[in-house]
């Protein structure tokens, strides 16, 4: 055994566990899978019309350097907890170690349910990607299912999930492989995008365009300034997160406690630059605006405020270059799914150890390879279950439980980062820190943090057209965003479990050592 896998296998019994899972990852990898859950040729993609139907280019131009700017100091919060803490349970048990049992239960919870739901949003957000290409490509599959192109989006995404369960069951050195590659296929992929739609166009937008107020909403333009406009930030809240994965691979990582840490702040830096050069790209493309803001189906097929429809127009129909462009994103929200599963799994097999969840015994077992592999069934099987609202259509006849599903993925997750950022604030100078610290900064940038998590919680759950407000003529329960039902509802039923049952056996994290 080496000196550095000694020291690491040190570091974690005395935080109370023996080594299970293997640690093979590098900190390249590391880095990568967070990198690669991140993934701006997924987020970017697939919640772009949410800021162009939520604000316009503004929300982009301006909303993304701040709202990135923002998760950057949240991601140095975690950094600093990552290496005093180098552990699988990663949130969960920073603050049930700051704060006691019954706030790491609430942490754990909230984790385990924005990673479900970061999974499930992904491989549902590739199916549009997925069935845009296969309509390029086969005639037929239009016909397919009846033509309803709700149950293909469905299908595809239940292939998808069974592909990326497959990997993760059978694959645990490919991971690895995979994340690495990834990283260079998120950075070459977003390069020749960029390169598209920069040299290829006959036409391109206006420098006074970047600025541009749109609202396609359906709520008063009264309202842009402190409802719209925020609500079109999902897009870089969305798309950077998940940065959390670098910690839940810490007991498979060598000399964790430095590169958890800094696989969580260069995962966020990298992304947010690299995120805001393609979506500037996308942006000075989209000349043909008419096209691109329509929500008639016969003048833009793509939906109202795609980047398809960007591309599509841009390029002159579906010719080579703008295939290209679709595979690259496709691939790339693929190897990003296959990370989020991963990442999803490892939290569960954390948490089961700690025996936190119904049925732990067998959510914590790892096979002979060191991979949880009832972990990773039942989190694929619950993202699923998530999603499952996606099937009824909504009478907007948007994508309202994507979004929703989004929704409750941002929300739970930051929550979720918020808990032990606060508890850290609050335990002052008495925090023995790791070899990543933030020093003396720390004093503002967890205040930063944690009023920021606030705020986008609060946005985030509320409706996101017309027709989702309660006693509005319009009102339909398919277009409700059921973010605040799945985590408030979630919340209510872990406070009554946990002052029935839980306080009186769950003590938080149970040494194995």
């Amino acid at each position: 055994m080496s000196n550095t896998h000694a020291d690491d296998e040190r570091r974690l019994a005395e935080l109370g566990y023996k080594q299970e899972l293997n640690r093979s990852w590098s900190g390249f990898s590391n880095f990568a899978i967070s990198f690669s859950i991140i993934s701006i040729l997924a987020g970017c993609f697939t919640t772009f019309s949410v800021a162009w139907n939520n604000g316009g280019p503004i929300a982009i131009t301006v909303g993304w350097p701040i709202i990135a700017s923002l998760i950057l100091v949240i991601g140095f919060c975690m950094s600093e907890l990552a290496s005093a803490y180098p552990t699988s349970g990663g949130i969960y048990w920073w603050a049930s170690k700051l704060g006691g049992a019954k706030a790491g239960f609430y942490t754990g919870w909230l984790n385990l349910i924005g990673l479900v739901s970061v999974t499930a949003s992904v491989g549902y957000g590739s199916t549009f990607y997925v069935n845009t290409l296969l309509g390029f490509y086969s005639k037929s599959w239009a016909g397919s299912f009846g033509g309803d192109y709700i149950k293909q989006q469905f299908a595809l995404f239940l292939i998808i999930m069974v592909l990326i369960t497959l990997i993760n069951l059978y694959g645990h050195h490919l991971l690895a492989t995979l994340n690495n590659i990834s990283v260079w296929w998120h950075v070459f992929g977003s390069a020749v995008v960029v390169a598209i739609l920069i040299f290829s166009p006959k036409h391109h937008s206006t420098g006074s365009f970047m600025f541009k107020h749109i609202n396609n909403s359906g709520f008063s333009s009264g309202s842009y300034w402190y409802l719209v406009l925020p609500l079109g930030f999902l897009l870089t809240q969305y798309t950077i997160t998940g940065f959390d994965a670098s910690a839940h691979l810490a007991e498979e990582t060598h000399e964790a406690h430095i590169n958890s840490a800094k696989g969580i702040w260069r995962s966020i830096f990298y992304s947010a630059i690299g995120g805001y050069i393609l979506l500037l790209s996308f942006l000075w493309a989209a000349s043909n605006f008419d096209m691109v803001n329509s929500a008639d189906p016969k003048v833009n097929p793509f939906g109202q405020g795609s980047p398809i429809a960007i591309f599509y127009s841009a390029l002159g129909g579906d010719g080579g270059l703008f295939k290209v462009i679709m595979f690259i994103t496709t691939f790339g929200q693929l190897f990003c799914v296959t990370a989020c599963l991963t990442s999803c799994s490892r939290m569960m097999f954390a948490f089961s150890r700690d025996n936190a969840l119904p049925g732990s015994k067998h959510w914590r077992k790892v096979n002979a390879s060191g991979t949880p592999v009832n972990a990773v069934m039942i989190s694929s099987v619950l993202g699923i279950a998530l999603t499952l609202p996606a099937l009824w259509k909504s009478s907007t006849g948007a994508p309202t439980a994507f979004y929703a599903v989004v929704s409750v993925c941002v929300i739970s997750l930051y929550l979720a980062f918020m808990i032990p950022i606060y508890l850290r604030w609050k335990a002052g100078d008495s925090f023995k820190a790791g070899a990543w610290t933030l020093g003396g900064k720390y004093k503002w940038m967890n205040l930063v943090a944690v009023i920021e998590i606030a705020v986008i919680s609060i946005y985030f759950i509320l409706p996101t057209n017309p027709a989702a407000v309660p006693g509005s003529k319009t009102f339909a329960w398919t277009s409700v965003n059921y973010a605040p039902l799945v985590t408030g509802g979630a919340l209510i039923l872990l406070w009554i479990w946990w002052h029935l049952s839980v306080n009186k056996w769950f003590k938080g994290p149970i040494k194995n050592i």
